[in-house]
């Protein structure tokens, strides 16, 4: 193996500004505003007035606020002990990946692949021990776009406890899929990839056209770009339908499902096809009170620090709460 890292952070903030207003949340009834303040979070200002414990006039109290990025790796990590998201993968690599990777590469002595959002790494090695499988003895030029530093750590780790992995070489870029954008544009090289595969990550970037459109310009011939983003029938979607007000704005403010997804593709007209897999989050313990697991995953479900609600886009199986985790795997050519 072959390990590298090109460690590149930039320490940014974005502020929002806004107010909160009836958004179908419990909130206190407000009837007047005496005055008005606000409390900064990590991403936003937002003002909530309520009443308080004297009655003696309406005050201020701290609006939600987005996870860190200390905060997020804990909230992940119980999603991921609690969630059949992994399973949901494996089985897609199982069932579908071999064949949709069959044609990469044709004659090449070496596979260039790419992942965006690669997080803990845990799916790239299996997605890289496919491809060994499928083109045996092609060598692996494997680069890798991660900017939480947690996860990078967690990536090389990964990769050290993995001897198996011969033939294969590690880049990693610790930056956003923009820093590495603007990085790839600035440097005026353009470096294609037989493989660029973009797992659960839209969700945070700045433009997702612009975004999509780059990396599959970053596609070979015969390339493949391979994008997992949660599924229209997914309770997150009708969470983020119904409940998005009430939500603190995600560092870039987009919740997006899969068919926002192919409404780009089909705007750039490249071909592409859809496969759904059903997942399941058993988030039975979010309602127990006083519970630090249940906690830590009504964080990541609402991606709020603190945040508290009912049972809803879900169903109930054996006494435990599942929560729709649907995905969709969408598979781009080049």
């Amino acid at each position: 193996m072959v390990l590298q890292g090109y460690e590149n952070l930039h320490s940014t903030s974005q502020t929002n500004t806004g107010a909160v207003a009836s958004c179908g949340c419990p909130t206190p009834g407000m009837l007047y505003f005496p005055y008005r303040n606000s409390f900064p979070s990590m991403n936003f200002e937002a003002e909530i007035l309520t009443t308080p414990h004297d009655n003696s006039e309406l005050y201020m109290i701290p609006s939600m606020r987005s996870l860190t990025a200390e905060e997020y790796v804990e909230a992940f990590k119980s999603f991921l002990e609690h969630s059949t998201e992994h399973q949901c993968m494996d089985e897609f690599n199982k069932d579908q990946l071999p064949t949709i990777v069959a044609g990469l590469g044709t004659g090449k002595s070496t596979l260039s692949v790419l992942g965006v959002g690669s997080g803990t790494g845990e799916q790239d090695l299996k997605m890289i021990r496919i491809l060994q499988a499928v083109h045996p003895g092609v060598f692996i030029d494997n680069e890798i776009v991660e900017p939480n530093p947690q996860h990078v750590a967690a990536y090389k780790e990964l990769v050290n406890q993995a001897p198996d992995l011969q033939n294969v070489s590690f880049i990693w870029h610790q930056l956003t899929s923009l820093e590495y954008e603007q990085q790839v544009k600035e440097r005026g090289t353009h470096k294609k990839f037989d493989f660029i595969h973009m797992i659960q990550m839209l969700y945070r970037v700045e433009d997702i056209p612009s975004t999509i459109k780059f990396f599959h310009s970053c596609l070979d011939h015969h390339g493949k770009l391979l994008i997992i983003i949660l599924s229209d029938s997914s309770g997150w979607a009708s969470l983020w339908k119904k409940h998005r007000d009430c939500l603190p704005a995600t560092d870039s403010g987009h919740y997006i499902t899969c068919s926002g997804i192919t409404e780009v593709l089909r705007s750039l007209g490249v071909q592409h096809r859809v496969y759904e897999l059903p997942s399941g989050w058993d988030i039975t313990e979010c309602f127990s009170e006083g519970d630090a697991v249940g906690g830590r995953m009504m964080d990541f479900l609402t991606g709020t620090k603190n945040f508290l609600g009912t049972p809803e886009c879900s169903s109930t199986r054996d006494g435990r709460v599942i929560f729709s985790n649907n995905l969709s795997m969408i598979v781009v050519e080049s």
